[in-house]
């Protein structure tokens, strides 16, 4: 926190709203992906993803997106969250949409479909019903690792 200005603090953790929106604008591209067999809609996803695991979820173009349009009309946030297990789901994503992209422009058609299917399953999960596949293997990796 701020210490000469508790109120321009920004929050110790992320909002786990941003992270889910993120995730439902991913659960849509990835399907236009799969119905369309875009490589270049994916390769711009796969952008996104490593953004969001470069620079961290707050500074991927969801969540701009989040923080810009949907987190002012929200109200304040009651949950938080530790940012370094979304920005690992991240990475996870950019792993699979890259996968993709090798399907997509070098081929099998099917493992870019896979790829695709297996990162779009993910971020249903997380859109749907707050279940972060991607966290959930950071928190194993992280116990497995102490």
């Amino acid at each position: 926190m701020n210490a000469t200005n508790p109120l321009n603090a920004a929050p110790a953790g992320l909002d786990v709203r941003g992270p889910r929106f993120g995730a439902v604008l991913t659960t849509v591209v990835l399907a236009a992906v799969l119905v369309t067999g875009s490589g270049r809609l994916l390769a711009a996803q796969a952008v996104v993803f490593a953004v969001g695991a470069a620079a961290g979820v707050r500074r991927s173009p969801y969540g701009w997106l989040f923080a810009t349009l949907v987190r002012p009309r929200l109200g304040p946030t009651v949950e938080t969250e530790d940012p370094a297990p979304p920005r690992f789901a991240q990475a996870v994503g950019l792993a699979f949409a890259i996968i993709g992209l090798i399907g997509y422009f070098a081929g099998p058609l099917w493992l870019a479909m896979a790829a695709t299917g297996c990162a779009l399953a993910a971020a249903f999960l997380n859109a749907a019903f707050g279940y972060c596949l991607g966290c959930e293997m950071y928190l194993l990796f992280r116990r497995a690792t102490r």
